[in-house]
């Protein structure tokens, strides 16, 4: 992931050893990323409450003096400001029990030391692909939040990446809280692109994020000829209880059991986070249908 000719993705890394920092600083800032140092938690958290300067993802030491990892990890979640920033929990302690401390308090992405570089950059990279994809959604939810506001019944068609973020965006402008949703929804729609019509497995997508190849192949694919006419629905209803979003595709469907809550097993992954981000962080619930190809998504809207 170079990140020439463009705003460099900005870490804030937070270690109490020098040493530490001065390793993942040099990987980093040689993939082009820009990076600020923090020497413990309490420094951490005067940097982040800094207005002029702003983070892609946050890359912390669980052991420290003064405030460990876990303690600023809580103190980071618990603003509004800060909910959906990437932290990536870096610790020795790869237990499934403390991993699940870390992911019950928001640490979606895990490094174990010691670790390898190339695993490192993959989860970096991974983290700010997020990161980047919210504040694009964001984005155009502000360009279109009094957009739809109306709109009671809808049914679309989508078969690329672009058509369903820019459906995420759009769709999420009807709910009453869009930026809670916008994150939830893209998971969902480009679920239904990437592993329903296109057949990327989890397998292959863990390769083709390592391999910084995953939006091509997803491209290579949407010409091959068993590919090309598929399309992925998205249909909205609402009443005057909740906002109801069914998203089905056209491929073979897939157990998503295991992907409804985030498992310890998957923690120092790239990917695999979506579905149960957004059961947890975007809707009130969801629910799997049929084999897999169809989901059903709700909002419940405030008493008149």
């Amino acid at each position: 992931m170079e990140h020439e000719g463009t705003s460099a993705p900005h870490i804030l890394i937070v270690d109490d050893e020098p040493f530490n920092i001065e390793i993942l600083t040099e990987h980093l800032e040689q993939k082009g990323y820009s990076v600020e140092p923090a020497y413990d938690g309490v420094e951490a958290w005067e940097l982040l409450q800094r207005d002029d300067v702003s983070y892609d993802a946050i890359l912390l030491d669980r052991m420290m003096p003064r405030m460990n990892g876990m303690e600023l990890l809580a103190k980071i979640k618990q603003m509004d400001r800060f909910k959906m920033l990437p932290v990536i929990l870096q610790t020795a302690m790869g237990s499934p029990e403390a991993v699940r401390e870390g992911l019950n308090a928001g640490a979606y992405y895990y490094l174990t030391k010691p670790f390898e570089r190339e695993t490192l950059l993959a989860i970096v990279s991974a983290a700010v692909r997020d990161r980047q994809s919210q504040l694009e959604l964001l984005q155009q939810l502000q360009q279109q939040r009094d957009t739809l506001t109306m709109l009671r019944y809808g049914e679309f068609q989508f078969r690329t990446l672009a058509e369903a973020k820019r459906l995420s965006a759009l769709l999420s402008s009807v709910c009453p809280d869009p930026e809670r949703v916008a994150m939830g929804l893209s998971e969902l729609l480009i679920n239904a692109v990437e592993h329903g019509n296109l057949g990327v497995t989890y397998k292959e997508k863990s390769k083709l994020i390592q391999d910084n190849t995953w939006e091509a192949e997803l491209e290579r694919r949407l010409q091959q000829p068993q590919f090309a006419q598929r399309r992925a629905s998205v249909m909205l209803t609402r009443d005057s209880q909740e906002i109801r979003f069914v998203v089905v595709d056209q491929g073979d469907g897939f157990d998503w059991k295991p992907f409804m809550e985030f498992s310890a097993e998957r923690a120092f992954d790239p990917h695999g986070r979506g579905i149960s981000l957004a059961r947890m962080l975007s809707f009130d619930a969801i629910e799997y249908q049929g084999n897999g190809n169809t989901v059903l998504a709700r909002i419940k809207l405030p008493a008149a």
